[in-house]
């Protein structure tokens, strides 16, 4: 092989070398919008299990003649946004806890559940 042919493959390698690292640059945007995507889901499910939480013991605080808001509120995490309603019926009371679910990559509203429990007379 000539000394020419040598020093064109080694500029064609850099050339490629090159290349690579652009394509690469190009696709760390789709990598991240994957990961941003993949912390949302476990903030959605983590909220969810939060106001499931938060409808229990609203329940319970509620049971006991207590505020049902005040023992929503107790059982979250500081930094979730949670609100409670409670309906009396005859023998039981019925808690719905609403967390929002916080926006990271896309709003997915709010996440919702409701506990029953029976009065403690």
């Amino acid at each position: 092989m000539s000394y020419d042919r040598k020093v064109l493959d080694a500029r064609e390698a850099r050339r490629d070398r090159g290349q690579v690292a652009i394509e690469y640059l190009g696709f760390i945007p789709i990598l991240l919008l994957v990961a941003l995507a993949g912390v949302q889901v476990g903030l959605i499910a983590y909220a969810a299990q939060q106001a499931g939480t938060a409808a229990r013991a609203g329940a319970r605080a509620a049971s006991l003649e207590r505020s049902a808001q005040e023992g929503c509120a107790n059982t979250v995490s500081d930094w979730l946004s949670v609100s409670c309603s409670a309906a009396q019926g005859d023998d039981t009371v019925t808690v719905t806890a609403t967390v929002d679910i916080p926006l990271l990559v896309w709003d997915f509203g709010n996440a919702t559940k409701t506990a029953t429990m029976p009065l403690d007379h």
